[in-house]
């Protein structure tokens, strides 16, 4: 907190400030259980008739009067990474949208607009990277149309926690009344030691997710739109680990490699068979093709949930770069 010479602390913030990275301590309900002071860290999404809004790393945004401020100040944005390949949200975002390709796409001044019939909020979303060319609520409406005359939700892909990221964005969206459905991380890597963590013995690639990988997959009855998207990509890599005799495969993984970057996807292992370095196997033959073909970096999407993923993913190296979250106009 910011303490003045006299020791005292002191509110070093202002309305002129939103947009920028904070720390601001509160005093909390007297009548209220617990400690006096509240520390909250985030980026100033607004400062409006008394009230501020401040959206955590996480997404979260945390109302404060500002009758209730008892120090406050700009904080410098979060050091660089000192292990793994450094990038910005920007580079990440649109890395991560071409290996994960709409059958239709739109352009909305700096804005895409993606659909695939439903298939995933990823491929079925609006990424409002840059501007749109009108003022946000015009563009939100055009987003609310677009995909009415396709007959699905409107969706909008937003991201927080890293540098350039919307935390500004998502406080407009909950103020205009989008809801938050969905909330998952992006991790990084270097990708060498994913490829040195096992051999890669006997799995399989193909360029093609077959009836055998299909069989693992989790999302069931995919429909040719679906294979469309999980095709899409500069160079799409397919892993299977064989079953037992006409059973479905042990695990499954998809890989694509796009410049210096390698994202991982669908690493799915038979629940009979999990904790037995399945996962490590595909993902290292993976690894192993993706160096070939000149990627260093790695990337994958994890969500919050899903501890034995994190688990796995952090022993490899992969570390939390931001967190990304799709909002729904009801």
């Amino acid at each position: 907190m910011e303490i003045s010479a006299t020791g005292r602390l002191e509110v070093r913030i202002t309305a002129a400030d939103v947009g920028k990275r904070v720390s601001v301590r509160r005093l909390n309900d007297p009548a209220a259980p617990g400690e006096k002071f509240t520390d909250t860290v985030g980026v100033l999404a607004s400062w409006d008739e008394g009230v501020l809004l401040i959206t955590r790393k996480s997404g979260e945004t945390v109302r404060i009067a500002e009758s209730s401020l008892v120090a406050g100040k700009v904080v410098p944005s979060a050091p660089a990474r000192r292990r793994g390949p450094s990038a910005s949200y920007e580079e990440l975002a649109h890395v991560a949208t071409r290996a994960w390709r709409p059958v239709e796409s739109e352009r909305l001044g700096e804005w895409e607009l993606r659909a695939a019939s439903g298939f995933t909020r990823r491929a079925n979303s609006a990424l409002p990277i840059g501007d749109p060319g009108m003022p946000l609520e015009a563009a939100l409406d055009v987003v609310r149309r677009w995909y009415a005359d396709r007959g699905l939700p409107a969706y909008v892909q937003t991201a927080t926690g890293a540098e350039g990221t919307q935390e500004v964005l998502c406080a407009e969206l909950e103020r205009l009344g989008w809801v938050r459905e969905v909330s998952a991380e992006m991790w990084i890597g270097a990708l060498a030691p994913v490829a040195d963590r096992d051999e890669g013995a006997g799995v399989v690639l193909s360029r093609e997710a077959d009836e055998a990988w299909l069989a693992r997959y989790q999302r069931k009855g995919v429909s040719e739109v679906a294979l469309k998207v999980l095709g899409s990509g500069p160079s799409v890599w397919f892993a299977t680990v064989p079953g037992a005799a006409g059973g479905a495969p042990a695990a499954i993984g998809r890989c694509v490699v796009d410049g210096r970057w390698a994202g991982f996807a669908a690493v799915e292992v038979d629940p009979a068979l999990r904790r037995q370095g399945l996962a490590t196997r595909v993902m290292a033959a993976l690894a192993r093709r993706a160096l070939d073909e000149g990627a260093s970096a790695a990337w994958l999407q994890v969500e919050t949930e899903n501890v034995g993923g994190r688990e796995l993913y952090a022993g490899m190296g992969f570390a939390a770069h931001h967190a990304y979250h799709h909002y729904r106009s009801l």
